[in-house]
């Protein structure tokens, strides 16, 4: 269980494998199990395959392109300061190195970028989503949800990418999936075979060390 949590890391290359529909029902039955202030189960998921997840590519791609953005939240403070900056930074350059996109080709990193709204390959997509009225505590909620997902993912051979980008045209997730405005969608996740021969898919984001996050409380 240790090296299934550890080793995970955000796929960005998929195989064109198919994900039988039994395994997608047992790794979110699997990740219901996840904790929730009071048992609210706040979550919501929407399963996206075959010609719904074409239509839904196609469409948000189209709004990328025209520069239409629809932004379901705010993820990030703007500006972004320090040290989030400098972690932001390394692990965009970092990618763009083994993409092998240069710092000022702006064209191959704005094309980078829409791949994401083609579940970089992976033949299931997955959104999730919350009553909009709801407060903070079960924004804590779903993100264990969607934890369990990535963690339950790799127990059947599967990698996944939790993709907040769609949440930058919600309004066309909203539309293409009939997503009631009085749910908030939350992300968006990649869910398939991992392509091992992906330059991309070799990126170790750096994490902090214990002692850097971490006080014990003792005395």
């Amino acid at each position: 269980m240790i090296e299934t949590v550890v080793n995970r890391r955000s796929i960005r290359r998929f195989l064109p494998v198919p994900v039988p529909v039994q395994t997608l029902r047992s790794i979110l039955t699997g990740a219901a199990r996840a904790p929730s202030g009071t048992n609210f189960q706040p979550w919501h998921v929407h399963v996206v395959t075959g010609q719904a997840r074409e239509r839904l590519s196609r469409a948000v791609i189209m709004a990328a392109e025209a520069g239409e953005r629809s932004d379901e939240y705010a993820y990030a403070p703007s500006p972004v300061q320090e040290p989030y900056l400098s972690r932001r930074r390394q692990v965009g350059y970092e990618l763009y190195r083994l993409y092998g996109i240069a710092r000022d080709d702006y064209a191959g990193r704005k094309q980078a970028m829409l791949r994401n709204f083609e579940f970089f390959g992976a033949p299931v997509g997955l959104f999730f989503t919350m009553d909009r009225s709801l407060l903070l505590g079960s924004w804590l909620d779903c993100g264990m949800l969607m934890q369990n997902v990535m963690v339950l993912a790799r127990a059947h051979g599967l990698e996944t990418c939790p993709q907040q980008a769609w949440c930058e045209y919600g309004g066309v997730v909203h539309e293409q999936l009939g997503i009631p405005q009085s749910q908030i969608i939350l992300s968006g996740m990649a869910i398939g075979v991992a392509d091992p021969a992906a330059p991309e898919n070799g990126l170790i984001s750096e994490r902090l060390e214990l002692d850097e996050f971490t006080k014990f409380h003792d005395e």
